[in-house]
């Protein structure tokens, strides 16, 4: 049932004009049911004017999100056109005032929300006196608009605490995505650093080997323009940088290849290890070749 809700949320927000339409349609069905059930002699007739009144009544839901205040005004105006003007079945439930007024609480500023309970404490004690004239039935009216308010705030504290979580996510993974562009980008730039200082020195004491420090230098270079595409790419089609398909900054255990792409531009290098290392994948040991030098 939540994965359901969820993607009844997600297709609400990607198309708001068909849910509006949707929930116009399901009042409209909720206030057809006293026109179909019949009715005792002693009631008002179920007449086609009233019903097309009715209709008129729930139409202006379909632009609930867009003008809720307008849409409010159109309702008390419609609803009390069909209490003068005509002798039809009444409705158990206000549905489309209660569906505006939960709109209004839910999307709508502070002044617009003031403007709507001004309309309703006028409207709901004149609709109270053109029916039954009963404190009940003016007691029930003004809880069931409270409840649909209270609803409506509540949504709207929601999607509010949803969007600032959203925004913090977004804020960590631009901060992550930011730590790996600067790993990537230190790592290939002293790698080529290193490399391009081991050159002048290749050229003076082994000629033969300074066009490995200059193939060193373009490897790493490709690598690391490779690496930031991939990342880029990941946020241009708008999927999760955690799922993208690149792999993983260099850890220790990947030390040896490294010392070895450097050694193959001149520089002999000497390394030791000791102790464990929980993201090493072999065991800690020795390796050198030759001696440390710098040019």
């Amino acid at each position: 049932m939540r994965g359901w809700w969820e993607r009844g949320r997600a297709l609400g927000a990607a198309h708001p004009r068909a849910v509006d339409i949707g929930i116009a349609l399901l009042v409209q069905a909720a206030m057809t049911m006293p026109f179909v059930v019949p009715r005792p002699p002693g009631q008002e007739p179920a007449t086609w004017p009233a019903y097309g009144l009715t209709t008129l009544t729930v139409v202006p839901l379909v632009w609930r999100r867009r003008a809720p205040l307008a849409v409010l005004t159109a309702i008390i105006a419609t609803s009390a056109l069909y209490k003068l003007a005509v002798e039809g079945p009444g409705q158990p439930l206000p549905y489309t005032g209660l569906v505006i007024i939960y709109t209004v609480a839910a999307v709508s500023p502070p002044w617009k929300r003031l403007v709507a309970g001004g309309l309703l404490t006028v409207a709901v004690p004149v609709s109270v006196w053109l029916n039954t004239r009963t404190a009940r039935e003016l007691t029930f009216s003004l809880f069931v608009f409270a409840a649909a308010y209270v609803f409506g705030r509540l949504t709207d504290a929601r999607q509010r605490e949803h969007r600032i979580e959203a925004e913090r996510a977004a804020a960590r993974e631009r901060a992550r995505i930011a730590r790996e562009m600067h790993d990537i980008l230190s790592h290939a730039v002293s790698l080529m650093i290193v490399q391009a200082e081991a050159g002048p020195v290749a050229v003076r004491t082994a000629p033969e080997r300074a066009e490995a420090a200059f193939d060193a230098i373009s490897a790493t270079g490709r690598d690391a323009m490779a690496q930031l595409r991939r990342m880029l790419g990941v946020l241009r089609e708008g999927e999760e940088p955690g799922r993208a398909p690149r792999e993983p900054q260099p850890g220790p255990a990947g030390l040896p290849e490294l010392l070895d792409r450097i050694r193959a531009s001149g520089l002999d290098v000497t390394y030791e290890s000791a102790g464990q290392c929980g993201r090493c994948r072999r065991p800690p040991g020795r390796a050198s070749s030759g001696s440390s030098r710098r040019p």
